[in-house]
């Protein structure tokens, strides 16, 4: 009788705490600072360049609205979302600012807009936006601002 009372209760809380942890990230804001410490390149790219990202997902899980915020940072090309664990370099799956290039210095707001599963790119393509939001949960994913300096990426911040 014991046992199945436990068994009971272990299934009334798991009934009442899967829905919120299928929905956990709605609502959630994720952030990156983006300096060129973090970036993975040999030779390692000397920059006083920094940045901030935020990123808000809306309560529905299908709008991830952001603004990338940089400062010291010249001649602006790209700036995306890529997967990766810090550390590491990962492919575009998700555009931030996709040109035309700034001319000279960029000081505050370079880009700000909204990501639907639409927007995906890459090997999310064609994926619902809670995959990028896993990635995301994860520290997977990374914000990376690309200058003519440096192509493969100035300033990266790991997205948490």
């Amino acid at each position: 009788m014991r046992a199945r009372l436990l068994i009971l209760s272990l299934v009334a809380l798991l009934a009442i705490c899967v829905p919120f942890t299928t929905q956990a990230a709605a609502g959630t804001t994720f952030t990156a600072h983006l300096s060129a410490g973090q970036e993975v390149q040999t030779p390692a790219v000397v920059s006083n360049a920094q940045g901030q990202a935020i990123f808000h997902l809306n309560a529905e899980g299908t709008e991830l609205r952001y603004k990338l915020i940089v400062a010291n940072i010249d001649d602006v090309m790209f700036a995306h979302i890529h997967t990766a664990v810090a550390g590491a370099n990962g492919p575009v799956v998700a555009f931030l600012f996709h040109g035309p290039t700034i001319s000279g210095r960029t000081q505050g707001v370079l880009a700000e807009g909204t990501i639907t599963a639409s927007d995906l790119v890459g090997p999310l393509a064609g994926h619902s936006l809670s995959d990028l939001v896993s990635a995301l949960e994860s520290g997977g994913a990374y914000a990376n601002a690309h200058t003519t300096a440096y192509p493969a990426g100035e300033i990266r911040g790991q997205i948490k």
